[in-house]
């Protein structure tokens, strides 16, 4: 699947950081992960880390599908609010997916920290705007629930959000934990350490079938070589229909824009992510280079030819509504692109295995927050292959039951 329109920002700023051969010979291993993006990149670390013989896959260069196009905002908050998602799933199972998250954060910096920084981590926090008046009830009702167990949120009205930005919001979010880091360098850093416990990496390399016995899998590369192995990780995104062909999830396309280095963030309340109620929304942050990322105004499509056609319009639409938000602002456009993604019916990922599928375990970090769920996915899978079993993987599971 053609994944991106236009030329997102992180490969053109970082550009070729690591290069891999394509898998030419037959070879085994315990377990291929498929695909070499942040998620694939976060399954192969964490099971090189636990000792275990990975090979890693990719039919593309590493980190160039959907980490590529990753605006890389870090966030425990998922699409779909606490207080919406108790309805959906009920309070325990919302709560501890929230939890989750929130816990993943922590990972990240520490992960960010074991691997020699360079990735533009920082914490931060982040501030949801009531885009109407008529949505601040519910941006209350999300305030109260998720202070009650235990999330540290603050509410700001109208005149703070006046005294310290040029936002129009009428109230706005607090949630004083959330980050953002570069994916692409931070995949690049865990495969490379990856490497070093002795994991194989190979891009370029196209499965192009496979085949499961009592044992293990095979599969089966467009170059005739041939792996062996205990389990399969299909960390493929948004590409999953050669190996799970039930209908989970829905594609939409999301876009985005990166402006040139600006002098000052004026307008700008401290160094906070932004985003909003209204659906779909925008979301922005500032990079380490001094520019700022604005995306969003998702389209429900997934046809490459639409999405490409949707670029320029979709581009003046965000830096209008960028120069809406912080006037004081320049917005002059380095670069602009669109890109495929999926949602979920409850807005949580599926991680695990699928009974119709032997071997294999998946990590499909949906959603808006998709390398989030990607370290919760690789903690997962790593108990799972290591251990036989996971606490947190029945909150992720295919066979979830919406309780509605």
């Amino acid at each position: 699947m053609n994944l991106i329109s236009g030329f997102p920002f992180w490969p053109q700023r970082n550009g070729l950081v690591e290069s891999y051969p394509a898998l030419q010979a037959s070879t085994t291993c315990d377990v291929v992960v498929l695909g070499a993006g942040i998620t694939g990149a976060l399954v192969a670390w964490q099971l090189a880390q636990a000792g275990v013989d990975v090979m890693v896959l990719d039919k593309r260069d590493v980190a160039t599908g959907s980490t590529a196009a990753s605006t890389c905002l870090l966030q425990y908050e998922v699409d779909t609010p606490l207080h919406r998602l108790v309805k959906l799933v009920g309070e325990d199972h919302a709560v501890r997916a929230y939890r989750a998250c929130h816990n993943a954060l922590g990972q990240i910096k520490k992960m960010d920290h074991r691997l020699g920084g360079r990735h533009g981590f920082r914490q931060i926090k982040s501030l949801q705007g009531a885009s109407r008046t008529s949505d601040i009830p519910a941006l209350q009702r999300e305030l109260k629930l998720r202070r009650l167990h235990g999330f540290d949120v603050d509410w700001c009205t109208r005149s703070q959000l006046a005294r310290s930005s040029t936002l129009p919001y009428s109230a706005a979010l607090l949630t004083h934990d959330a980050a953002q880091i570069d994916a692409h360098r931070f995949t690049h850093s865990l495969l490379r350490a990856a490497t070093a416990s002795g994991s194989r990496v190979y891009d370029r390399t196209r499965v192009s079938h496979r085949t499961a016995t009592r044992r293990g899998i095979t599969l089966h590369t467009d170059r005739g070589a041939k792996i062996r192995a205990r389990h399969l990780v299909v960390a493929t995104g948004y590409e999953t229909a050669p190996y799970l062909a039930d209908p989970f999830l829905k594609l939409v396309v999301t876009f985005a824009l990166v402006t040139e280095p600006v002098p000052a963030f004026f307008g700008w309340p401290g160094d906070r992510l932004i985003w909003e109620t209204a659906r779909p929304y925008v979301y922005l942050r500032q990079t380490d280079d001094g520019r700022a990322i604005i995306g969003g105004y998702d389209e429900s499509t997934c046809d490459p030819s639409r999405r490409d056609h949707l670029l320029a319009s979709k581009t003046s639409l965000l830096a209008r509504r960028f120069r809406q938000l912080l006037p004081k602002i320049p917005c002059e456009v380095a670069y602009s692109w669109g890109a495929t993604f999926a949602e979920t019916p409850d807005g949580l990922p599926y991680i695990g295995s699928h009974p119709r599928v032997p071997h294999t375990y998946f990590a499909l970090g949906y959603g808006g927050n998709g390398i989030t769920f990607s370290v919760i996915a690789a903690e997962i899978i790593r108990d799972l292959i290591c251990e036989g079993n996971s606490r947190e993987a029945e909150l992720f599971r295919f066979e979830r039951k919406s309780i509605r």
